[in-house]
C-alpha cells in the first residue's frame, strides 16, 4: 500500500477540515470549495490526517513539501550512530611488521567509535600455549589504551582466544569530529588556487582518507593490506626515422 497522502482529485470525501497555507484554520468546507481555493492559491490540497472525521487537508506546495521531508530524513540518517563491531584476527607468533599493521587498523576503528573484536587463532601445538595469545592481547590493549578499553576480557573459545575492545569516544562524537575535519579541509582547499601543488596534495590526502569501509574491511579480513598495482606507463611515441640518403655512385667506376 502507498504511504503517500492523497492530494487534489484523489481525495474522495464530501467535505474536509481545511487548513490554510499559513496554518490558519479555515474550517469544514465542501471538497469542491477546498479544491477551488487550492487552484486560486496555485497550491495542492493535501490530506494530512486521513483518519479524522472529517479528514484534515492543507493547502501547500506538495513538491516542495516532499523535497523538504526527504532532506530532513537524509539529515536524520546522517546523524544516526550505528554501533559496529569490527574484527581483527592475529596469530600468536605474529611478525612485528604485521603486528604494527593490524594495530593501525585497530586504532582506526577505535577512532571511528567502533568496537573491535580481537581473535587469536591457534594452530597445531600452539593450542598448548594459550599464554602466548593472552600476552599478545594484553600487549595490544596496552598499546591502544588511550583510545579504547577492554570491554570483554580474553577468553578461550575452542582454537581461538577472543577479546573485545570498546572505544572511549562515542560514535556520534567521532562522526562529528570527522565531519568537522572534512569541512575544514574543504574550506582550506577552496581558499587555494585550483591546480596548485598544495591543492593537489590536499586532494591526494583526502582520497587516501575517504577509503571505502568495505574495501578496508576486506583488507583486514585477509590480514594484509593490498597495494594498487601501478598501471603500465604508455610507451613514448617514436617518430619514424627520416630516410637516409644513399651516396651517389661514383661515375666512371
Amino acid at each position: 500500500m502507498s504511504t503517500e497522502p492523497r492530494i487534489n482529485d484523489r481525495i474522495r470525501v464530501p467535505e474536509v477540515r481545511l487548513v490554510g497555507p499559513s496554518g490558519e484554520q479555515v474550517g469544514i468546507v465542501p471538497l469542491a470549495k477546498a479544491l477551488e481555493l487550492a487552484q486560486e492559491y496555485d497550491l495542492d490540497l493535501v490530506e494530512v490526517a486521513a483518519t479524522a472525521r472529517p479528514p484534515v487537508c492543507k493547502l501547500m506546495d506538495y513538491g516542495k513539501f516532499k523535497y523538504e521531508s526527504a532532506m530532513k530524513a537524509r539529515e536524520a540518517r546522517k546523524n544516526q550512530a550505528h554501533t559496529v563491531i569490527k574484527e581483527m584476527k592475529l596469530r600468536p607468533k605474529i611478525d612485528p611488521h604485521d603486528y604494527d599493521t593490524k594495530k593501525g587498523h585497530v586504532v582506526r576503528f577505535l577512532k571511528q567509535g567502533d568496537k573491535v573484536k580481537i581473535t587469536i587463532m591457534f594452530r597445531g601445538r600452539e593450542q598448548s600455549r594459550p599464554e602466548l595469545g593472552f600476552r599478545l592481547l594484553q600487549r595490544l590493549a596496552d598499546d591502544v589504551q588511550d583510545l579504547g578499553f577492554i570491554e570483554s576480557s580474553p577468553k578461550q573459545d575452542g582454537r581461538n582466544m577472543i577479546m573485545v575492545l570498546g572505544p572511549h569516544k562515542k560514535k556520534t562524537e567521532a562522526m562529528a569530529e570527522a565531519r568537522a575535519l572534512a569541512d575544514a579541509r574543504k574550506a582550506e582547499r577552496q581558499g587555494r588556487t585550483p591546480g596548485s601543488d598544495a591543492a593537489a596534495d590536499d586532494d591526494l590526502v583526502d582520497d587516501d582518507l575517504l577509503v571505502d569501509d568495505e574495501v578496508a574491511d576486506d583488507e583486514v579480513a585477509d590480514g594484509e593490506a593490498t597495494e594498487a598495482e601501478d598501471a603500465p606507463a604508455e610507451a613514448p611515441a617514436v617518430e619514424a626515422d627520416a630516410p637516409v640518403e644513399q651516396p651517389a655512385a661514383s661515375q666512371g667506376a
